[in-house]
C-alpha cells in the first residue's frame, strides 16, 4: 500500500531531542539553588546535539502551547567544556539579551537572529564575543538591537540586573560604539530592517571578506560602497532598497554575483521602471549569475516578444527561446528567477527552473517557499492565492501546498494577515476532495497550527477560518490527540461576550460533535471545564432573543451527548438551573420537535442517576413529562424519551411517590397506553454505546411498566439495527436478563412475549449475522 502524503516519520534523533526538552529534569538536568535548572555533571554534549536542542526549543515554544518555556534553559549551555553550540537560531520577541549573554563564550559559527525586537545594544556587545568565529550572522528584523535600553551601559557583564532587563530600549538612545571591527571570518551577513538612524556604509566598512550581503528595507545614503566586495560578493540582497542608475552601475560591477535580489513588495511602492537595457546590463555583465529576482517592478512593454511569437510552441526554458528579450542573452536557463507582482510572470517561455508570480499553481507555490521567512506581506497574498485555486480550481500539488501553508503559519504566527490567508487555504485544501491522500501526521500538522491560530487571535475573521477547518475532520477521532485544548479554545468562543452568530454556530457544532462517542473520562474532564454552564448560557440568552435556531437545539443536543454516563455532569446541569430553562423552551417553543428530542435525552441521562431521581420527583416535573407520552413530536422519540425518564423514576418505587397528583397509577397506564402506541420497526434518531441503564431495568418486579419499556426498547433496536444491536446486547449479558423476564410472574405477558422475540433475534443473528434491512441511524445524541 503507497504511503500517504506527508507520511514520513520523525528521525529517532528529533523524538529524541523533544523528549529530552520536554523532560529536562529527568534526563540531562537537576533543579539546582533557588530552583535554577543546571546541566548534570556527568553530561557532555557535542554541538550537533547542541544545535539541535537550542532550535527545536525555539520551535516548540512558539508552536506548542503545552511547552512550558525554561527561565534558565540557555544557562545549560554557558560551558564550553560541556556543551558545544555552532549553530544558532532564534526568533522572535521571546529571545532576550540575557539569553545571548548566556552562550557568549561559546564558538557560534552560525548565529541567526530574526525578529528579536527585546534585544538591545547590550547585545551587540555580545556579538563581539563571537567575532573571532562567526561565519554567518543574521539580524533581520531585530530592530531595536541598535539602541540602548534605558540608558544601560554597553557591557557584558556575568550577572543581569532584572530590572535593567525589563526596561523598555529608547529608539533615541542610538549605540555609536559597535564596530564590525575584528570579525575577519564574517562571511554572510544579513541585516535585513537596519533603522535609518544607521549608517550602513559605515557600519559595514570593516568587513573584507563578504560573500553575502542582505539589505532588506535598508536605506542607502549611497551604493559605491557595495564595490569595495566587488571581487568577493557571490549574493546581494536590496529588496524593498530604492533603485537608482547609481545603484544599477554599482551592482552590474560586482562580477561575480551568482544571487541578486533586486524585487520590491509591490509596484505601487516605486516609481523606477525596470528597463529592457536594465536587465540585458544585469545579464550581459553578471555571467555568473544563476539566480534573480525582480519582483515588485514595473515593467516597460518592450521587455517582452510580441504576443503572437509569445504563444508559438511549448513551454520552454532555453534562454534562445526565451520571451523576455534580456534573458535570451543568458548561457543557460537560471536556477531561480522571481517574477511575482510583475507582467512577466505571464509569458509562455521563461528561461528558468524556478520562477515565482501568479501565472499557475507552481509560480504561487515557489512565491510561497521563497518569501515566507523574511517577506510575510508577500506570502500573505500569494497564500491568498493558493487559496483561490484550492477553492476554484484544483490543487494538483497537494502536499507541498499544505506543507509551505504550514511552514507560513508557524513562522508568522503573530502576523494576522497570514494567520488569516492561512487559515482559509487549510479549510479548502482539508476538503473532502483532497482527503483520502492526506497522511494522520499531516492532518495532526494542520490541526496544531489552526489551534495555535485559535489561541492567539480573537478576531472573527480567524476563529471562523479555523473552526470551519476544525469541521474537515472526523470528529472526535482526529481532534483525541488535543482533546482538552480544543474544548477549551471553542468554550473560550462560546464566552456571552462574543456574539459572532456565523462562529457560535459552528463552535457549537464543534463541541457537540467533540462529546459525542468518547470515554466518560473525557466527558467528565470538558464538564469541569465549564461545558454545561456554557451551554446553558447560550440556552438563557437565546431564550431572552425568543430564539429557537441551530444554536439552541445544538446546545441541548451537546448537553444529552455530555451527560450520557457522567453522574457529575448531570448534577451540574441541575445545579445551574437546567430544569428551569427546559420548562422555559418546553414553554416558549411548543412546536420545536428536534428541541424536545434532545431536552427529553438529557433528562433521560439525569433520571438514569438514582441519587439525582429525587430533584425530578415533583408535581409540575411529573405533569410535564406524562404530558409528553401523547407526543408525536420526531416521530416516536420525544414520547420515548418521556417513557424513559419516568421508568427510571417508577424503578424507585412506590414508597418515593410522596405527591397526591398526578397519582403513580395514573401516570403508569398513560406509559402503557404510549408503549402500545409505538410501531416497533421505528428508525431512530439515537445512538446506544451501552445497553446498561435499560438492562437495569429488566429483572425486577417493583414497576412492570419500567421492564416493559426496557424490553421494547431492546426489540426495536435489535429488529431494526441487527448488526450493531444483537452483539451489543449479547456481550452486556442481556440474554440472561431475558431469561430471568420470562421467570418472574409479575412480568406482564406482552413484556414476555417481545423478551422472547429479542433472544430469537439475537439468536438468528448468530447464525446470520448479515444485515438484511440496510438500515442505517442518525447520530443525532448518544443515548436517549
Amino acid at each position: 500500500m503507497a504511503a500517504k502524503a506527508g507520511d514520513n516519520p520523525d528521525s529517532l534523533m528529533t523524538l529524541a531531542t523533544v523528549f529530552c526538552l520536554r523532560n529536562l529534569r529527568k534526563t540531562m538536568c537537576y533543579q539546582g539553588y533557588r530552583n535554577k535548572l543546571c546541566l548534570r555533571s556527568d553530561i557532555f554534549l557535542p554541538s550537533e546535539i547542541c544545535d539541535k536542542l537550542v532550535n527545536t526549543y525555539m520551535e516548540l515554544v512558539h508552536t506548542d502551547s503545552n511547552f512550558e518555556p525554561e527561565e534558565s534553559f540557555f544557562q545549560l549551555f554557558s560551558d564550553p567544556r560541556s556543551t558545544r553550540l555552532t549553530r544558532v537560531q532564534l526568533r522572535e520577541d521571546f529571545v532576550r539579551d540575557r539569553d545571548l549573554e548566556a552562550i557568549r563564550k561559546q564558538d557560534l559559527i552560525e548565529l541567526h537572529l530574526t525578529y528579536c525586537n527585546n534585544l538591545s545594544s547590550r547585545s551587540l556587545k555580545t556579538l563581539t564575543c563571537f567575532r573571532e568565529t562567526l561565519l554567518s550572522l543574521c539580524l533581520f528584523g531585530c530592530s531595536h538591537i541598535f539602541y540602548k535600553k534605558g540608558g544601560a551601559p554597553l557591557a557584558c557583564n556575568e550577572d543581569t540586573d532584572e530590572d535593567e532587563e525589563e526596561s523598555p530600549v529608547s529608539r533615541q538612545a542610538l549605540e555609536t560604539d559597535f564596530s564590525f571591527q575584528g570579525f575577519n571570518r564574517l562571511r554572510l551577513l544579513n541585516l535585513g530592517g537596519l533603522p535609518d538612524e544607521v549608517d550602513a556604509e559605515t557600519l559595514l566598512k570593516p568587513l573584507k571578506s563578504i560573500t553575502s550581503l542582505d539589505l532588506s528595507n535598508v536605506h542607502l545614503l549611497g551604493t559605491a560602497f557595495l564595490a569595495q566586495w566587488k571581487d568577493r560578493l557571490a549574493s546581494l540582497v536590496l529588496y524593498n532598497v530604492d533603485l537608482s542608475e547609481e545603484l544599477v552601475s554599482t551592482v552590474v560591477e560586482l562580477v561575480n554575483l551568482r544571487h541578486l535580489d533586486i524585487s520590491r513588495e509591490s509596484r505601487r511602492t516605486t516609481k523606477f521602471k525596470m528597463t529592457r537595457k536594465i536587465l540585458t546590463a544585469i545579464t550581459q555583465r553578471l555571467v555568473n549569475l544563476v539566480s534573480l529576482d525582480v519582483s515588485g517592478h514595473i515593467m516597460l512593454d518592450n521587455c517582452t516578444v510580441p504576443h503572437f511569437e509569445d504563444a508559438m510552441g511549448r513551454p520552454s526554458v532555453e534562454p534562445c527561446k526565451s520571451s523576455i528579450y534580456p534573458f535570451q542573452e543568458l548561457k543557460r536557463p537560471l536556477q531561480f528567477l522571481g517574477l511575482y507582482d510583475t507582467t512577466l510572470c505571464n509569458v509562455m517561455h521563461i528561461p528558468a527552473y524556478k520562477v515565482t508570480g501568479s501565472k499557475n499553481e507552481d509560480q504561487v507555490l515557489n512565491a510561497i517557499e521563497s518569501y515566507t521567512e523574511f517577506r510575510p506581506e508577500l506570502a500573505h497574498r500569494a497564500i491568498n492565492q493558493l487559496f483561490d485555486i484550492a477553492r476554484i480550481q484544483h490543487c494538483s500539488q497537494l502536499l507541498r501546498a499544505l506543507q509551505l501553508v504550514i511552514a507560513a503559519l508557524k513562522c508568522h504566527k503573530y502576523d494576522k494577515s497570514i494567520q488569516v490567508t492561512g487559515s482559509a487555504a487549510l479549510f479548502y485544501l482539508t476538503n473532502t476532495e483532497y482527503r483520502s491522500d492526506q497522511s494522520v501526521r499531516l492532518r495532526r500538522e494542520v490541526i496544531q497550527v489552526v489551534l495555535n491560530g485559535m489561541e492567539q487571535y480573537q478576531e472573527v475573521t480567524v476563529q471562523r477560518n479555523c473552526c470551519l477547518t476544525l469541521c474537515n475532520f472526523s470528529i472526535p477521532e482526529e481532534l483525541e490527540f488535543q482533546y482538552s485544548r480544543v474544548n477549551q479554545l471553542l468554550l473560550k468562543i462560546l464566552e456571552p461576550a462574543r456574539q459572532d452568530e456565523s462562529i457560535q454556530r459552528i463552535a457549537v457544532h464543534l463541541c457537540n460533535a467533540l462529546v459525542c462517542q468518547v470515554d466518560n473520562h473525557h466527558k467528565e474532564a470538558v464538564g469541569k471545564m465549564g461545558f454545561v454552564k456554557t451551554m446553558l448560557n447560550l440556552i438563557q440568552k437565546k431564550l431572552q432573543d425568543r430564539m429557537c435556531d441551530q444554536v439552541m437545539e445544538f446546545s441541548w443536543s451537546a448537553l444529552w451527548n455530555i451527560t450520557d454516563e457522567t453522574p457529575d455532569n448531570c448534577r451540574m446541569f441541575l445545579n445551574c438551573r437546567g430544569m428551569s430553562l427546559f420548562l422555559e423552551c418546553l414553554q416558549e417553543f411548543p412546536d420545536k420537535q428536534e428541541l424536545h428530542r434532545n431536552m427529553l435525552g438529557l433528562l433521560g441521562n439525569v433520571a438514569e442517576v438514582k441519587a439525582l431521581r429525587p430533584q425530578l420527583l415533583t408535581p409540575q416535573f411529573i405533569t410535564v413529562f406524562s404530558n409528553l407520552l401523547d407526543s408525536k413530536a420526531d416521530g416516536i422519540e420525544v414520547s420515548y424519551n418521556a417513557c424513559g425518564v419516568l421508568s427510571h423514576i417508577m424503578f424507585d418505587g412506590p414508597e418515593v411517590w410522596s405527591m397526591e397528583e398526578p397519582q403513580r397509577d395514573t401516570v403508569m397506564n398513560k406509559m402503557w397506553d404510549a408503549i402500545q402506541s409505538w410501531d416497533v420497526s421505528s428508525r431512530r434518531n439515537i445512538n446506544y454505546r451501552s445497553f446498561e441503564p435499560i438492562l437495569r431495568l429488566l429483572p425486577q418486579s417493583i414497576s412492570p411498566v419500567s421492564q416493559h419499556w426496557a424490553t421494547w426498547a431492546l426489540y426495536n433496536l435489535v429488529s431494526v439495527y441487527p448488526s450493531k444491536y444483537c452483539p451489543l446486547l449479547i456481550k452486556e449479558g442481556g440474554i440472561n436478563l431475558l431469561e430471568k423476564v420470562l421467570e418472574l410472574e409479575s412480568s406482564h405477558p406482552d413484556t414476555k412475549d417481545m423478551a422472547r422475540k429479542v433472544m430469537e433475534q439475537c439468536e438468528s443473528f448468530k447464525e446470520d449475522p448479515m444485515e438484511t434491512n440496510n438500515g442505517q441511524e442518525v447520530n443525532y445524541g448518544q443515548r436517549g
